[in-house]
Order: structure tokens, then sequence, then C-alpha cells
């Protein structure tokens, strides 16, 4: 099978959309099938053309990701002349991805990470312009009649229902995780309560609401500690992150990290106390479902997704605000932890609903 995937990121960029196609892209061809990428060049060093483990990469140059959208037309139309199915994501590659099927008369399938909806409305750091533009793209591309539309959790796909997508064509697909790169990974909580944000930057992660709490929470406890392991982009948010620190009284009980490797990322993680995830939304949340491999405590808005992959000890932060965090550390604090069920999700799991979707796909064409 030669698969084409559409993405607006990919290796070795971070964040959960790019790690669940650099996980999927790998177990398929280990697998035996052809599968090419066509992304963005998000990064001056990175060749426009290379092949890692198997995969065979082509970077569209282009000045951001939303021209991406336009830009790579004339190269998914090219790749797409050999591909027997296409496969995208929300949101900046789905348009390119959709033309280019329509114009080979191939089968296509984006995957929707998130359905963000009414949500746009209430994101802070963001104009009333771009929220408008933001709601009407994905509006736009919730209408397209692509022949399937995968939901990563029952939250997504419930959403895309919900959104006005004929529920015939909606697939629920959990993303997948390698639990082998957790084998050697458990929870090792140090003497001195230590908190930890890790993940991508975005306006729905809750970082209003965290940043402030913790500031506070370090103040009254210096004892603490907090673990900041993001990257450094996008620029806007990640000056707002440095900024919001400038004004926490004692900064050695900060500890920021970035870029960190797998490993690195890991023994950091499982060496604190408990995880932070204050989102207003998530699709799936990879943080969440790492950080209960490792066997972390979460604090949790249990938002969306969350509420179905957060397992084994959490609290919930309730209300989802400033003061709610803040209490929600203090919980953590005391050990005063509510318990439930742990679900797994494995990556050959998610690669099997994946493989019988494709063919179903390419023989009803």
């Amino acid at each position: 099978m030669r698969i084409l995937f559409v993405l607006e990121h990919f290796h070795p960029y971070i964040g959960g959309a790019e790690h669940l196609f650099w996980e999927l892209s790998r177990a398929l061809t280990d697998r035996g099938h052809d599968v090419r990428v066509v992304t963005t060049r998000f990064r001056a060093d990175l060749p426009a053309q290379e092949c890692i483990d198997r995969v065979t990469i082509r970077r569209v140059n282009c000045v951001n990701r939303y021209l991406f959208s336009f830009v790579s037309i004339p190269e998914v139309i090219a790749e797409a002349r050999s591909a027997d199915l296409i496969h995208t994501t929300s949101y900046n590659a789905a348009l390119p991805a959709f033309i280019s099927a329509k114009w080979r008369k191939k089968p296509v399938v984006v995957t929707f990470h998130e359905v963000w909806a009414s949500l746009w409305w209430s994101l802070p750091l963001t104009p009333f312009w771009l929220k408008t533009a933001y709601w009407t793209w994905e509006q736009i591309l919730l209408k397209l009649p692509f022949d399937r539309f995968v939901g990563v959790s029952q939250a997504t796909a419930n959403a895309l229902v919900t959104a006005g997508v004929n529920p015939s064509r909606v697939k629920m697909i959990y993303n997948g995780l390698d639990y082998s790169r957790f084998s050697t990974f458990s929870n090792h909580p140090p003497s001195a309560f230590t908190f930890t944000y890790f993940g991508r930057l975005g306006t729905s992660k809750g970082l209003d609401f965290l940043l402030p709490a913790a500031s506070r929470f370090l103040k009254k406890h210096p004892e603490a500690i907090f673990k900041l392991i993001i990257p450094k982009i996008p620029d806007g948010i990640y000056n707002w992150v440095m900024q919001e620190l400038k004004d926490v009284p004692n900064r050695s009980q900060i500890r920021i990290f970035h870029d960190l490797d797998q490993h690195s990322l890991f023994t950091e993680v499982s060496s604190s106390s408990c995880v932070t995830i204050p989102s207003r939304s998530e699709g799936f949340c990879f943080v969440a479902a790492e950080a209960v491999a490792m066997g972390l405590p979460v604090l949790s808005s249990e938002r969306t997704a969350l509420a179905e992959v957060v397992g084994g000890p959490f609290i919930h932060i309730d209300p989802l605000s400033e003061e709610g965090v803040f209490q929600a550390l203090e919980q953590a604090r005391q050990g005063d932890w509510k318990y439930k069920e742990i679900l797994h999700f494995p990556l050959d799991r998610s690669v099997d609903h994946y493989l019988k979707l494709f063919e179903e796909m390419i023989q009803t064409q």
C-alpha cells in the first residue's frame, strides 16, 4: 500500500499530532508499506527532501504554516499520482490534501485532533479577528466531503458529529503509544514537592491559569519546585511565558528545559511529584497518556478527552481557573488523590485500526 501523508508539521517538530504521525508512519513502513510525507520546512536547516526510517519526507518552503494550505498544492498533486490513499489532518494541511485527492481521484481521510467550535471565542492571547478566522477555517474543513473523518478520542468523534459531520463518515481511533519506551521509567518523586508542565505551547493549554497559580504556590511553599519543559516556539507565546515568569518572587524554584531528547524528557518527568494539565480542551493528549504510562499522578482539567485518557491517581482542577489550579496543587502536595481505571492505548492497535480503515476505503473507491 502506498500512503501519502499531508501534514503541516512533521518530525522533528514537537506536538501531539506530529507524534502520532511520526509513530504511525514508521509503524506502517515496518509492516512493508510505502509512506511518503509532504510537510512544511519549518526550519531552514532541515533538508528539502530526506528519508528517515524508510519514510520519505518532502518539505515545502513557505513563510508560515498558514500558507502551506495553498503553496503545497502542486507538490501534493504530484506526490498523489502514485498514492493509493491520502491521509491528512486538521488544520492547514487538510485543504491541499482534499484538492489533490479529488484531482487524482484518490480516497482521502482526515484526522481531527480536536474540534474547537465555540472554544475559539474563549482563547486568551488571541485577537478577535484571528479567533474569527480560525473558527471560519474550521467550519470550512468540517463541511468538505472527505471520505472519512477520524476522531482521536470518543470526545473528538462526538464533537465531529455534533459539528454536522455525517456519523457514517466518522471513525474513532485512539492515538497509540509505544509502551516499551516507558519500560525503564517509573515515578520516583523527589523529596521536595515538584510539579511539572511539559508539552507544546498553545493558547488552549491553560498556561494563563497555571503560571499565576504556580507563582502563588511557590511563594507559599519555598521548598517546592516547578518544572517547565517547553519548546521555544511559537515565539509569541514563549515570550509571553518568559515575561510572566519574571514576576515570580523566587525564580530559583523554577526549572526550565528546552529541546530535551526522549530519555532526558522522561527522566525529568518521571522524577516529579505530579504533572499538571490545565487545558481548556484536548483531543487526546499524549502528555496525559505518557504521564499515566510512567505512573505519575495528574492534575487534570478533565475537559473533553482528558476524562478518557487520564487514569490512576489524579485531581480534577475545578473550577478551571487560577484559583482552581492553586487549590489542586495544594491537594496534590497533601497527597489528596482520587483514583480511576487506567486505560491503555497501544500503538499496534492504533496502526491495525488505521490499516483496516485504509483497506476499506481503497476497496470501496
